[in-house]
């Protein structure tokens, strides 16, 4: 399955605690929409975070943000692992 890197930026408010709960509101609704999250990375300061997942496509995984907390990406990109 594609994986896909989103990017959020400028997220007013970002605490590790904050992205750590829209992180588990994904995973409560990724089987509905066949998405796996698999990891996030956040810069407080900077009010940006990344998300990894492996999805059928990228508008399954906007779906997944769209209805676990409305917080859509910026910018969704197919990546490749490089292992």
């Amino acid at each position: 399955m594609p994986l896909y890197m989103d990017i959020h930026k400028d997220v007013e408010g970002l605490t590790a605690e904050a992205v750590a709960g829209a992180h588990g509101k994904d995973l409560e609704v990724q089987e509905k929409y066949g998405v796996k999250y698999l990891h996030y990375w956040f810069n407080e300061e900077a009010g940006t975070v990344f998300c990894l997942c492996e999805a059928p496509n990228k508008e399954a995984a906007e779906a997944v943000h769209r209805e676990a907390h409305g917080l859509v990406a910026d910018e969704i990109i197919e990546v490749k692992d490089g292992h």
